[in-house]
């Protein structure tokens, strides 16, 4: 899965036009790396995202072309 979408299902950002416009600035990492919004997203990944005040670190847990709202955050988890 895309990382654009990757970060619109799983309801980190908002939008996918808006986590495209973030992968373009730099603001979004993948295992430290900046990464473009055709990432393919793998499970084990860490997605690293600077918008904001507090930059938020993920590791993708599960993968799912749709989720609902109680769902979205059963696919990554929180790290550190």
């Amino acid at each position: 899965m895309r990382l654009d979408k990757f970060l619109k299902v799983s309801r980190l950002i908002k939008r996918r036009t808006v986590a495209n416009e973030a992968c373009d600035a730099g603001k979004v990492l993948v295992n430290q790396k900046a990464a473009r919004a055709s990432y393919e997203v793998k499970i084990g990944d860490e997605i690293q995202i600077a918008l904001g005040k507090s930059p938020l670190a993920v590791r993708v847990v599960k993968i799912a072309e749709t989720a609902g709202k109680d769902g979205a955050s059963q696919l990554y988890e929180v790290v550190g």
